[in-house]
């Protein structure tokens, strides 16, 4: 489709996933300066939510807007100006590349195409709901904590998704995290711009990498949000 993003259309659904950090490619002429064996880690992708979000269309007929590079070059889950959008340094690693980066230069390029063709998809349905799909590393390597939980449910203002989700997925004998491992509240900026601001219903959903990080825990997965995110539709869209 294009350097910023890969879509999958709908086939007959208003349901539209969106994963911010589901590529970790890099384009030939942008050099991070960093070991190319980060591009494999947390800090340059959601490790399974493309693989996740392919299988959902597949099953469901819906579609999605994937993120098509990774979170080094830009991060497509920030306000256009935050600190954060073009990151110098991710869990402990410095990103010396970036450090003089052309910032307009990757807005216009990558971030502003993205965040149009998200915003062209949903123009397109007839009451959209919105799944945004990421994955959380079992612990960061720059803190010592644990991540028990097996999936995570965000969100800022918006709840109602939420309160339908996570009786569902608990009922799958899932630890759910509740704003866990992150707080939408503070970091949601993907879903406050399409979803929030224009009264779109939408799911957040954190899940944890090690469990989607093979075939068959994406299988899994799948298996646990095809229902979630049709349940939810169903009541709000």
């Amino acid at each position: 489709m294009s350097d910023a993003f890969t879509l999958i259309p709908a086939r007959d659904s208003n349901i539209l996933i969106i994963a911010d950090h589901a590529s970790a490619f890099v384009p030939s002429d942008i050099d991070l300066g960093i070991d190319p064996v980060l591009l494999n880690e947390h800090i340059a992708v959601d490790i399974g939510v493309a693989e996740v979000a392919r299988q959902l269309c597949a099953r469901t007929g819906c579609g999605a807007v994937l993120g098509g590079l990774s979170r080094l070059v830009i991060d497509l889950n920030r306000e256009e100006d935050s600190p954060g959008l073009i990151p110098t340094e991710s869990d402990g690693h410095p990103i010396v590349g970036n450090v003089d980066a052309d910032r307009d230069a990757r807005i216009n390029r990558f971030y502003r195409p993205y965040h149009a063709a998200v915003t062209a998809a949903l123009d397109a349905m007839t009451r959209p709901f919105i799944l945004s799909l990421h994955s959380f590393t079992p612990s960061l390597s720059s803190r010592d904590e644990p991540r028990p939980w097996h999936i995570g449910i965000l969100y800022n203002t918006d709840d109602r998704a939420a309160r339908i989700a996570i009786p569902m997925l608990e009922a799958a004998s899932l630890n759910v995290g509740d704003q866990l491992p992150y707080s939408g509240t503070v970091l949601n900026a993907t879903m406050n711009r399409h979803a929030e601001a224009r009264g779109i219903p939408y799911l957040g959903v954190e899940m944890r990498q090690d469990l989607v990080r093979d075939a068959p825990g994406q299988a899994r997965f799948a298996d646990y949000l095809a229902p979630v995110m049709e349940a939810c539709r169903n009541a709000l869209a």
